[in-house]
């Protein structure tokens, strides 16, 4: 009764991948020998992962204060023949298996994206033709955070070997902040992305259920270890860390297609002069999908609903789940706007030709040429993005050397 009296998940299915995130953490959490359940619980949990068993779980509905719905939903279809001891139902619905493995999975794309990010940037670089100063040794060694140091690092090895790098090569003294400020954005997003590591991994190996049974003292003790703030709130920092890249990353793709800014052809058009839009209308979309992804950067850790639950007992709530979905949802809209990034600055670069490109920047525009030709006088817009969205999900292209 316990468990159907907890099924009011409502909406869509979540994802597979989410489900097994969490039966893996539920297992993981068993295994502490905190939660006064049976080997049998944990063992069950592994079996149905083993065997590619993915119960329907409902994605809305759990407030992160104990995934309750949601875990209901997986202790129904996996142990409607187990007959359950003595608090071995609450131990199934009275954690946050869901909440942290929905973040795992988030935050671990989350990482993807800013190597992406890293790539992009770089071809940016090379596109609008700019000053390399900004990526000087100097820059960590009088500012010495440990993210600021890996993103100049990262963006010194992609353009080993541009053209760049010679005496005055680069069209300005000082380029716009968002070019300026690449290593200086990337880094405070790659230091809150460790700071959220950090955070994940003690929630994914904590007890974080109620009672905690302590073997040792043979006691059962009421506690509110389901209140994973930590985590909730970790999530919407890094929520916060992404919305400038990814508004930067938007506003460099926008300067690539002015001429103002970039000396190239409106629209990035084949030859100036042409009575055509180039990419020009690319920019909309970024705009779009950029937009998108900044309103998803609202904290939501501090919001409550209601404090009547429960007889007002259940006062307080974390929205992980919400914080968790949020993130995931921001890291797509956040590859597609990159995307866009890419193939604009492809583009870019290609018209500007200069003499060298960075090992890295020359192998990032190779695999883009893979999956979308050059624009050229007369051709429309590249009819499908998707091929470089995929390639940006995979991490391939944040992985170029």
């Amino acid at each position: 009764r316990l468990i159907q009296s907890h099924r009011v998940g409502q909406g869509a299915e979540a994802p597979p991948d989410v489900v097994r995130a969490t039966m893996l953490r539920m297992a993981n959490g068993f295994a502490t020998g905190n939660t006064g359940s049976r080997p049998e619980l944990a063992e069950r949990l592994v079996t149905a992962l083993n065997g590619k068993e993915t119960p329907p779980v409902r994605l809305l509905g759990s407030v992160g204060q104990s995934d309750l719905a949601p875990n209901a939903d997986i202790a129904h279809h996996l142990f409607r023949d187990t007959r359950l001891g003595a608090g071995e139902g609450l131990a199934l619905v009275n954690n946050n298996a869901f909440s942290t493995g929905f973040a795992a999975l988030a935050i671990a794309d989350a990482g993807r994206l800013l190597d992406v990010l890293h790539s992009a940037g770089a071809l940016d670089l090379e596109a609008f033709g700019a000053n390399l100063t900004i990526i000087h040794p100097a820059v960590a060694e009088t500012r010495p955070y440990q993210g600021l140091r890996a993103s100049l690092e990262r963006l010194t090895q992609l353009l080993e070997g541009s053209a760049l790098w010679s005496p005055g090569a680069a069209r300005n003294l000082q380029d716009p902040l968002t070019f300026r400020g690449l290593p200086q954005v990337l880094g405070s997003l790659w230091d809150t992305l460790e700071f959220v590591r950090a955070q994940l991994a003690i929630e994914l190996n904590a007890a974080n259920a109620n009672p905690l049974v302590i073997v040792e003292e043979e006691r059962v003790v009421s506690v509110s270890n389901v209140d994973v703030i930590p985590l909730a709130a970790a999530l919407d920092f890094l929520r916060i860390a992404l919305a400038p890249a990814l508004t930067s990353a938007n506003e460099r793709l926008m300067k690539l297609l002015q001429r103002p800014f970039s000396g190239l052809a409106d629209g990035l058009a084949a030859r100036t002069g042409l009575h055509e839009d180039g990419l020009a209308e690319l920019g909309n979309a970024g705009h779009a999908l950029t937009a998108e992804a900044r309103l998803l950067a609202q904290p939501v850790s501090f919001e409550l609903g209601s404090t009547t639950q429960a007889e007002g007992i259940e006062d307080r709530m974390t929205l992980a789940p919400l914080a968790a979905r949020r993130l995931a949802e921001m890291v797509e809209l956040g590859e597609r706007v990159v995307t866009i990034e890419l193939v604009v600055a492809a583009q870019a670069v290609e018209l500007r030709d200069p003499p060298a490109l960075g090992a890295g920047t020359r192998r990032a525009l190779e695999l883009i040429r893979e999956r979308v030709p050059f624009t050229s006088e007369g051709a429309a817009l590249p009819p499908d993005l998707e091929p470089v969205r995929n390639l940006v999900r995979s991490g391939i292209i944040g992985d170029t050397r």
